[in-house]
């Protein structure tokens, strides 16, 4: 969103920074409403309002016959300040909004890279559904000593092991009677909740 200043007050601006600096004199006279539209390229009505606006603030004294005299060189002066106040307040103020802008284009952009990776990760699970889990099983585990077939691990977590890793050695699809060892690292396959239900059944009291 732009923020614009109305061209009369751009006028009105520029004219008493022409009487702040002295490049017009207080009582000298200065150009007619119609000469001030020709020198800045706009319509007689928006010179008369930049007219105007120097009047209402006392900068200069418009007078039927006599034209536009200057009034007062320090309220041209004070005009300019709040003028240029105001004008850097809006460029902030326009900048803000910029900055807002292109905030919310980057956060489309990234709720968009999100969606796009949820999308992704659901697919890429969909077509490996058979990612391997892994389990450490230490000290404090419940079936230290146990085989398979004795704890009944398939029947209580609906996960299938396919190897177990004991030092440097790696058993691929342990036989029912392979025993759980401290530090054994188990890798096992099943749905997406089980890797929970065999934390739990580990890690649980018997």
């Amino acid at each position: 969103m732009k923020v614009s200043i109305s061209r009369y007050q751009q006028i009105a601006a520029d004219v008493a920074s022409k009487i702040a600096d002295g490049y017009y004199k207080e009582g000298e006279k200065i150009y007619a409403r119609s000469s001030l539209a020709s020198r800045y390229g706009v319509s007689s009505e928006t010179a008369r309002r930049a007219i105007n606006t120097l009047a209402d603030m006392k900068i200069v004294d418009v007078t039927r016959g006599s034209g536009v005299i200057i009034a007062s060189k320090q309220r041209a002066k004070e005009f300019v300040s709040r003028f240029h106040s105001i004008n850097q307040m809006g460029e902030l103020k326009e900048h803000i909004l910029d900055g807002i802008s292109r905030q919310n284009a980057l956060n489309v952009e990234m709720k968009e890279m999100v969606n796009e990776l949820l999308y992704k990760t659901e697919r890429f699970q969909s077509v490996n559904p058979f990612t391997p889990f892994e389990i450490e099983i230490t000290k404090d585990a419940v079936y230290i000593g146990e085989s398979l077939s004795s704890i009944q691990f398939w029947h209580n977590t609906a996960a299938t092991i396919i190897a177990i890793k004991r030092n440097d050695e790696l058993i691929l699809s342990p036989g029912p009677y392979a025993e759980f060892r401290i530090e054994d690292i188990v890798y096992y396959i099943g749905d997406k909740d089980c890797e929970e239900r065999v934390q739990n059944f580990f890690y649980s009291e018997k």
